[in-house]
């Protein structure tokens, strides 16, 4: 079976004086689409996604990674905060802790 998650990026830390930017969304919407979105979307978790041959894909697992390789392309000073929904009220917050 399948589902329709959403995920929502949170990014939090100091704006830059000189671009007036936080963190450009344009590169932050890249990034997202090319760790979460074209890896997992329309794919059998279990058999076609590297990242869980040894993971179970729950809602948790999946936010889990996808907070790591979101993370992994920021700047180290930004903080990162996802919210993955699976339902409109069911849902999974994750900050790295």
């Amino acid at each position: 079976h399948g589902h329709n998650y959403r995920l929502i990026v949170k990014v939090t830390g100091e704006v830059d004086p000189e671009s007036g930017y936080l963190m450009d969304l344009k590169v932050l919407k890249d990034v997202i689409r090319a760790e979460v979105t074209q890896r997992f979307d329309h794919k059998n978790l279990n058999l076609d996604v590297q990242d869980f041959e040894e993971l179970i894909p729950t809602a948790e697992n999946i936010a889990y990674i996808a907070w790591h390789r979101i993370r992994a392309k920021l700047d180290d000073a930004l903080k990162l905060h996802i919210t993955l929904y699976e339902t409109d009220r069911n849902f999974i917050e994750y900050d790295g802790q």
